[in-house]
């Protein structure tokens, strides 16, 4: 159970508090939206929780766009959507400096990350240049532009869609972009029943303009700062570095997770717990979160014949709880 000092100012103790079930009908409403996927809706809501950002890699046509849309609404957040296109320029993203007569100066124009949530809607079809613009403001929630510094709103997520790289016109996101995803799920297709609501139910995208928001920003950011009053046992701890080392000796990939990777994992637990109404973290939040948190930032070897998911999962039965 939640204890009193970790809660939200104003919310009681337990699961059953209130605030605790503000977190539950943010994850009702979005899968009212994306029918049949709540474990993928209640990750995505444990990664933006946890102030990560959320990679969404599948074929079109699954609902990609569309949980990103309602989550944002969902959050009460300003939203922004952008194309990636392979003529897409940083300044398209960023914003640009246009001279204005009237002021006699040039004035900078906010560009589209300038939103508390960005969907970089098929991220992976645009040229590198481009990917990399990114990099500061998934890191530093900032972006420099002319030579100055802006920052950017807060709370502030990137949402990117990507195509499997097999398909046309699409290009590899560099391992440096990737680590900077908190999380990369795939949504797939919907099973039978799921797939018939869809096809005799209203239109999803309709349904989007009927979400009212279940909290807003600063309800939000309160949750956020709650992530640090999570308890951390020793052994929990022991257990992660034990994840983290295997993965570094040579044994099961090409290269092993960084220190990053290993403080979002963390994150991502206590997250977890937080959705879970636990105020400790418990193994059983890392093994859930540890293939969607780590495998896109691994490069399986060359003679394992598995993919980074399978192997990143074989690495985890083999690593004994402490």
């Amino acid at each position: 159970m939640l204890r009193n000092d970790m809660n939200p100012p104003g919310a009681s103790a337990g699961p059953a508090s209130p605030n605790v079930r503000q977190l539950t009908s943010l994850i009702d409403q979005v899968s009212t939206i994306i029918v049949g996927k709540r474990e993928q809706v209640t990750l995505s809501v444990i990664c933006l929780l946890a102030s990560g950002h959320l990679l969404i890699e599948d074929i079109p046509g699954v609902g990609k766009t569309t949980l990103s849309q309602a989550l944002a609404r969902s959050l009460g957040l300003s939203f922004s959507r952008v194309q990636f296109t392979a003529d897409l320029l940083p300044s398209d993203l960023i914003g640009v400096s246009v001279y204005e007569r009237q002021k006699e100066a040039f004035v900078f124009h906010p560009g589209p990350v300038f939103a508390q949530v960005l969907l970089a809607d098929e991220i992976n079809r645009a040229g590198p240049r481009t990917q990399s613009a990114l990099l500061e403001a998934m890191e530093e929630r900032q972006v420099t532009a002319e030579g100055e510094t802006r920052p950017l709103p807060s709370p502030f997520f990137v949402i990117a869609t990507q195509n499997p790289v097999e398909q046309l016109g699409t290009h590899p996101l560099p391992e440096s972009q990737l680590d900077r995803f908190a999380m990369r799920l795939s949504l797939g297709y919907p099973d039978a029943a799921a797939e018939r609501a869809l096809l005799t139910g209203a239109d999803r995208r309709q349904s989007l303009h009927d979400i009212r928001p279940v909290m807003g920003a600063s309800e939000w950011q309160q949750w956020q700062a709650c992530l640090a009053q999570v308890h951390v046992s020793e052994a929990l701890l022991d257990y992660l570095q034990a994840l983290l080392q295997a993965t570094r000796d040579g044994r099961w990939f090409a290269q092993g997770l960084s220190p990053r990777a290993g403080l979002s994992l963390l994150r991502l637990a206590r997250a977890r717990a937080l959705v879970m109404g636990r105020g400790h973290v418990s193994p059983e939040d890392l093994q859930v979160l540890w293939v969607p948190g780590v495998a896109h930032r691994l490069q399986v070897l060359s003679q394992s014949g598995r993919s980074a998911a399978a192997q990143a999962r074989a690495l985890l039965e083999a690593t004994p709880v402490p």
